[in-house]
C-alpha cells in the first residue's frame, strides 16, 4: 500500500473538483521544487508537507533562512484558544501589545473552523503533538539550541571506526569553514593550508588523540609526519608558512567571534534524523539571525554533514527522509557562482535518492537554482510567477520544449494555489493546501525561540 500525504485540495486544469490532493511520499525521493512569488503560500505548503511527512514517521531536516519555519514548533493538541493566546498578533495600536480576548476567539474560531474543513480534527492534532518531536536549532546564537559547528574537526566521531571517506568529508567542511573564519582560501583542492590541517587532525582522530583548535598549533609548527602527498613538509609548505597558519589560527582561537560557533550540541545528522522516545523527529536549522556570508558557511557544513549521513544508508526507494531548504536563494545559484552550500546541495539531489533521502528546495525565483538541480527534480509544485524569465526557466526544469498551458496558468494562480506536476506522470492538476495545524504567525525571533524552549 502506497504511502500517501494529504496536501489539500485537487483541481482540475480547468477547474473541475477532483476531491483531495493525495502526493505519493515515494514521488519524493526523486526530489521537488516549490517556486512562487511573494505572498504565493510557498511557507504554508512546505509546512503542511513537513507536517504530513511527520505524521507519517518521515524525519526531516529543514534549513530555515527567513526564520518561518520555526512556526512547526507551534503545533497544539486542540482547539482551545488558551493554545494559540500568547502568539496571535495584537491589534494594530494596541497599548500592551497583548492580543485582546475577542481578538483570541476569533482566531482560535477560524482555525478550528479551517482545520475541521481540511480533515484535521482534535483528535488528530493530539495524536500529531504526541508522535512528532519538533526543535529549532540555531548556529552561533542560543535563541533556539546552540550548535558546535565544528565539532567535526573538534570532536572525536564514531565515524572514524566505520565510515572513513564520511568522516574525512565532514572533517574538510568544517576545516574549510575555519579557513573562511580565517581570511584564507578554504579550497580542499587547491589550499595548502586546508591540506595541512586535515592531514594533522585526521592523524589525531585516527590515533583518538585531542583534536581542538588549540591541540592542532603545535603540529602546525612541527608537524608529526614527514611528507604530505609524496613531497617533504618543508617542500610543500615552509616553515615561514606555518608559522603565519599558526599564528592566525591562534589570533582566530583568542578572538571572541569563534565562541559562538564551538558552543552546543555536536553536528550531527544521523542523530537528528533518529526517534526521540519513539517520536518522529523534526529538526530546524534556523540562519535568520546571521549575515549573508555567516549563513553560508553555516549551511554549507550542516549540508556537507547531511551528506556524509546519506551516503551512509542502506539502498532503497521508499522515502525514508526529507530535506527541506526554504528560500533557496543564493545558496543553489546557477554556474559559476559557487557557495559553500552547492557543492553539498547539487550532491544531494543527485545522489541521494538512492538512499532513500528526498530533497526540496523551496524559493521565490527559479532563475536562483543551478541546472543541474532543476533537472533532478521529479515533483514541481508551481505558485504564480509574473515575469517571463522566471516561467520559462520552470518551463526548462519541467523539460518541455513549448510554453503550452503552463505559462499561462503559472500566470493567472492566485494566493494559495499551485500548478503541479509530480514524478513519473505528465499530468498538471492544481493544488490548494489544507490548513496547516501548526500556526503561521511569521518569523520567530530569537527571544521568542528562547521562550519556547522553555515551554
Amino acid at each position: 500500500m502506497k504511502l500517501q500525504f494529504q496536501m489539500g485540495a485537487r483541481r482540475t486544469v480547468r477547474g473541475v473538483d477532483q476531491g483531495r490532493f493525495l502526493l505519493n511520499a515515494d514521488d519524493l525521493v526523486t526530489h521537488a521544487v516549490v517556486v512562487g512569488m511573494t505572498g504565493s503560500g510557498k511557507t504554508g505548503l512546505i509546512t503542511v508537507l513537513v507536517e504530513e511527512a511527520l505524521r507519517s514517521k518521515i524525519p526531516v531536516l529543514l534549513l530555515d533562512v527567513k526564520g518561518d519555519l520555526a512556526n512547526l514548533k507551534l503545533a497544539f493538541p486542540s482547539f482551545d484558544a488558551a493554545h494559540i493566546a500568547p502568539w496571535v498578533e495584537a491589534a494594530r495600536g494596541d497599548e500592551d501589545n497583548v492580543a485582546d480576548a475577542p481578538l483570541v476567539a476569533a482566531a482560535a474560531a477560524e482555525r478550528k473552523k479551517q482545520l475541521i474543513a481540511s480533515g484535521i480534527s482534535e483528535d488528530a492534532l493530539r495524536q500529531y503533538c504526541e508522535s512528532t518531536h519538533v526543535r529549532v536549532i540555531t548556529p552561533g546564537s542560543d535563541g533556539g539550541e546552540p550548535l558546535h559547528l565544528l565539532s567535526a574537526l573538534e570532536r572525536r566521531s564514531k565515524r572514524w571506526d566505520h565510515d572513513i571517506n564520511g568522516a574525512r568529508s565532514t572533517l574538510e567542511a568544517s576545516v574549510s569553514m575555519l579557513l573562511r573564519l580565517m581570511g584564507r582560501d578554504p579550497d580542499p583542492a587547491q589550499s595548502r593550508a586546508h591540506a595541512l590541517l586535515t592531514t594533522i587532525a585526521e592523524r589525531r582522530h585516527r590515533e583518538k588523540k585531542p583534536a581542538d583548535l588549540g591541540s592542532l598549533v603545535p603540529d602546525v609548527f612541527t608537524p608529526p609526519f614527514a611528507e604530505i602527498g609524496v613531497l617533504p613538509v618543508d617542500t610543500y609548505m615552509s616553515e615561514k608558512s606555518r608559522m603565519d597558519l599558526a599564528a592566525d589560527l591562534n589570533t582566530l582561537i583568542a578572538s571572541s567571534s569563534l565562541a559562538r560557533w564551538r558552543q552546543g550540541q555536536d553536528l550531527d545528522v544521523g542523530k537528528w534524523m533518529a526517534p526521540v522516545e519513539h517520536r518522529t523527529p523534526g529538526t530546524i536549522i534556523s540562519v535568520a539571525h546571521l549575515q549573508d556570508e555567516e549563513r553560508a558557511l553555516a549551511l554549507g557544513v550542516v549540508l556537507e554533514e547531511a551528506l556524509a549521513w546519506a551516503r551512509s544508508q542502506p539502498g532503497t526507494g521508499k522515502l525514508k527522509a526529507l530535506i527541506v531548504f526554504d528560500e533557496v536563494y543564493g545558496f543553489l545559484p546557477p554556474h559559476p557562482h559557487n557557495p559553500p552550500t552547492k557543492r553539498p546541495m547539487v550532491a544531494l539531489m543527485k545522489q541521494a535518492r538512492a538512499f532513500g533521502v528526498g530533497c526540496v528546495v523551496a524559493t521565490q525565483n527559479p532563475m536562483d537554482l543551478d541546472y543541474r538541480a532543476l533537472s533532478n527534480a521529479g515533483t514541481w509544485l508551481i505558485g504564480r510567477l509574473q515575469t517571463e524569465p522566471d516561467r520559462n526557466r520552470v518551463i526548462e526544469g519541467l523539460g518541455e520544449k513549448k510554453k503550452g498551458p503552463i505559462d499561462t496558468i503559472v500566470q493567472r494562480l492566485g494566493p494559495r494555489w499551485f500548478l503541479s506536476r509530480t514524478a513519473g506522470s505528465n499530468e498538471l492538476s492544481l493544488l490548494q493546501p489544507r490548513w496547516a495545524m501548526s500556526l503561521l504567525r511569521g518569523p520567530m525571533t530569537g527571544a521568542e525561540l528562547a521562550r519556547l524552549r522553555g515551554q
